[in-house]
This record gives C-alpha cells, sequence and structure tokens, in this order.
C-alpha cells in the first residue's frame, strides 16, 4: 500500500516538474510580431497610466496568502485609429521593477486587445504590485484602457475581482 502511494506521489511531482512554467517567461514571439517598424510620427500625443495588480491577497490573516492568477488586458478604445504602446513595466510592493514585457514601440490595431498573463504561481509582485504604461495616440483618439482580472479558485470557492488604470500623464 506504501508502495502504490510513493509511486503516485512521484508520478505527480515529476508531471509538475515537466509542466512548470517559468515564472519570468514572457511570449516574446507575441510582442516581437506587433513591433512598430518604422519612427513614431512626432505629431501624436504621449500618455502614461498606472495599474495596480494583485499577485497575492491575505485571508483571514496577516500571515495567510491566497496566490492569484492576473490577466492584464492592454484595449484600443479607437474603432478608427491604431495606438502605440512604448512600455509596459511590471513593479513588486516596493516599487522595484520586476521586469519590462517589451522594449520597443509596438501597435494595436483598432478595438484590438493584448494580454499579459501573471501565473498564480509567481507571487514575485506581492499585495501591492503594480504596472506603469506608457503610450501615444493620434490627436483626439480616445485613451486606451489597461484593466486587470485577478482570480482564484480554490477546492469549491471562486475568488476574482477587476482594477482599472489611472491616467498620470
Amino acid at each position: 500500500m506504501k508502495l502504490n502511494y510513493l509511486t503516485i506521489l512521484l508520478a505527480l511531482l515529476l508531471y509538475n516538474c515537466s509542466h512548470k512554467k517559468e515564472k519570468d517567461a514572457i511570449n516574446f514571439e507575441n510582442w516581437s510580431k506587433r513591433k512598430v517598424h518604422a519612427p513614431l510620427k512626432d505629431s501624436l500625443e504621449y500618455g502614461k497610466s498606472y495599474l495596480s495588480i494583485y499577485s497575492e491577497i491575505y485571508s483571514f490573516t496577516e500571515s495567510k496568502k491566497i496566490s492569484l492568477t492576473s490577466m492584464i488586458s492592454l484595449r484600443n478604445t479607437s474603432d478608427l485609429d491604431t495606438i502605440y504602446l512604448l512600455k509596459a513595466e511590471y513593479f513588486d510592493t516596493e516599487g522595484e521593477s520586476i521586469r519590462k514585457y517589451f522594449d520597443f514601440p509596438i501597435f494595436l490595431k483598432p478595438l484590438e486587445t493584448a494580454e499579459i498573463i501573471i501565473d498564480e504561481v509567481d507571487v514575485t509582485g506581492g499585495t501591492g504590485s503594480n504596472f506603469i504604461f506608457e503610450w501615444k495616440t493620434p490627436k483626439h483618439c480616445p485613451e486606451p484602457i489597461f484593466e486587470a482580472v485577478m482570480s482564484s479558485t480554490m477546492s469549491q470557492q471562486g475568488l476574482s475581482f477587476i482594477t482599472q488604470s489611472k491616467r498620470i500623464k
């Protein structure tokens, strides 16, 4: 009987190790296909937005936390114009940069949405993580929207909530 439990435990351990995602993995192919290959026009308007994220939240006490999956949506709200994102940088609770998702301008076509996923196992951001987005739009174009959906499922319970960005420049 003990041998069966040990065999099952070993099989689960091997499966988890072989299917574990790298928590710093960034889908570079996704960003490189959106790369802007020409210089951006000087007539574009610059903006900067802040978005709060929660990699984990407190549960019951200050010493118990629940890890969350975060889906960050980068949305072009214009139905006519392409917009350009210059930066998407992720920071932890202490304000230290964790990673940048691209280091070149990317485009979003009219009404297009791009996504950043932060896996549930990636708690490097902590309870007060956040993003800074820098962007450019044509004059009279609506601002992009940056939103996050944080979720977790434990046993038979589900937990989810959203945050929305705030323009800071």
